[in-house]
């Protein structure tokens, strides 16, 4: 599988409702998962790069404490996140496999 950073399309709205991006349920102002993308790393480097799998730009989204190396087996996204997986990154990425 080619190296990865699982990022976060975060909603920072104040009165945004559901997960904050450490899983807890969000309070007022505290980012929410929006959507979990992935992005390839950079190339001879070990930093994001600029756009995800589907092509979204990953200047404004945050790098998520998930790493796939880190769990063998595993998807390419934590468990707590499945229902907020993007589509067309996952497709990337099962294609890869």
């Amino acid at each position: 599988m080619t190296e990865i950073i699982v990022v976060y399309e975060l909603d920072r709205a104040p009165t945004a409702v559901g997960r904050a991006s450490s899983g807890e349920s969000g309070g007022e102002g505290a980012p929410v998962v929006r959507q979990v993308h992935a992005a390839p790393i950079a190339p001879d480097s070990s930093a994001l790069g600029p756009r995800t799998f589907c092509g979204k730009d990953t200047f404004a989204m945050e790098a998520a404490p998930w790493k796939p190396s880190e769990h063998p087996g595993s998807s390419w996204y934590a468990p707590e996140h499945a229902d907020r997986v993007c589509s067309a990154c996952d497709a990337v990425l099962e294609d890869e496999t």
